[in-house]
């Protein structure tokens, strides 16, 4: 599990400071780590659901530059957009490493997929993923990487040593992104926000939760990754104590009602100690991914409950705004929606991908 959002179809907002060159966190860091190799080539596998493709997206609207293509095999109905290149073809464009670009239910690497993963190997690509699911643990990956002096490379390992939570106060200020289910924006919108407060002229680092964000920002915990005892302690070294005006934006995982995910989301919620939560939603869905036999929690619902349990550990704690994924609607209703929405609610309503005035007024809450 690892909130991403769904394929966007709009375009990054450019600001001052792009995604890619974010300041990475000084405490967890794939520092003495051999830099993973670049640029890529996202494979899809033989995946239909859009929002699996999740890492795939991600790293195409935040690491451009990185991503020479794409590939997928039979039975997949996902696109990124980018050119389709064979491992062997994007070899020979200057990729060196495919990455897998999906995470699905249970990280899991499919029977299907592993001969494309083994052609990638041949082609002279290193192979890097991020699902439960451990690349050295697959034989035939294994002895075909062996063979070929090709690197199999899990970056979903959360770092050793990590404590149980303390609870302790620390300094500096926080913001955390919670979400409404899984796969809705949270990633998007704090990326989003740690670049504003950069071009505002804040100190603010973007703190990556899980793998995507980890691959975008080059740092980072995997907090699906992490034992359920020392999660909270995890989140809390993610963000350690800082200057009084420096921001961690947080990167938010699941969802507090989620039926299988909402302990990693309660403990990074306990453990971050935010000072304000940004809920994350996308208008027109109705049932949790993967769960359609349960209802969406509403807005105002997710932000009770967010508020109730996070102040055990922040009594401060506020909701600073609303971010929406508009991705499906056209502009006039996109931006209609996003007016009569912070109306009701009474908060700035906006989708940071769009930007635009409403984008500035969340920034502008958050911060007040």
């Amino acid at each position: 599990m690892e909130d991403e959002c769904p394929p966007r179809g709009l375009p990054v907002p450019v600001l001052p400071q792009p995604a890619n060159t974010m300041p990475k966190p000084h405490l967890i860091s794939r520092e003495g780590v051999e830099p993973l190799p670049q640029p890529y080539l996202l494979f899809l596998g033989d995946t239909t659901e859009r929002g699996y493709a999740k890492t795939a997206f991600g790293l195409r609207d935040w690491a451009r530059e990185r991503c020479v293509a794409e590939y997928f095999i039979e039975g997949a109905t996902v696109s990124t957009g980018l050119p389709f290149l064979t491992p062997r073809s994007a070899y020979e464009s200057g990729a060196r490493a495919m990455v897998i670009g999906v995470a699905n239910s249970g990280g899991v690497i499919s029977d299907s997929w592993v001969p494309a993963l083994v052609e990638a190997l041949e082609a002279g690509l290193d192979i890097i993923s991020g699902m439960h699911a451990r690349l050295e643990d697959i034989p035939v990956l294994n002895a075909a990487a062996r063979r070929l002096g090709r690197r199999l490379i899990d970056v979903r390992r959360p770092p050793a040593g990590i404590p149980v939570g303390s609870g302790r106060k620390r300094s500096g200020r926080r913001l955390l992104t919670v979400g409404t289910d899984c796969a809705l924006g949270k990633k998007y919108t704090a990326l989003a926000l740690a670049n504003a407060f950069t071009a505002h002229g804040l100190a603010a680092d973007f703190r990556a939760t899980g793998q995507t964000g980890i691959l975008i920002a080059g740092s980072g915990i995997p907090m699906d990754a992490v034992v359920s005892d020392f999660a909270a302690g995890a989140a809390e070294i993610l963000s350690p104590d800082a200057a009084p005006d420096h921001w961690d934006v947080i990167e938010g995982q699941g969802s507090l009602f989620h039926p299988a995910y909402a302990g990693v989301s309660l403990a990074l919620l306990h453990g971050s100690q935010p000072d304000v939560v940004v809920v994350c939603h996308e208008p027109g869905r109705e049932r949790v991914l993967g769960h359609p036999g349960y209802l969406l929690p509403s807005i105002e619902d997710t932000i009770a409950l967010t508020l109730q349990l996070g102040r055990r550990t922040n009594p401060a704690m506020r909701c600073g705004g609303v971010s929406l994924n508009t991705s499906r609607l056209d502009e006039d209703s996109a931006l209609r929606l996003l007016a009569s929405e912070s109306q009701r609610l009474g908060l700035a309503v906006a989708d940071p991908i769009r930007g635009g005035a409403a984008f500035e007024r969340l920034v502008a809450d958050c911060l007040a």
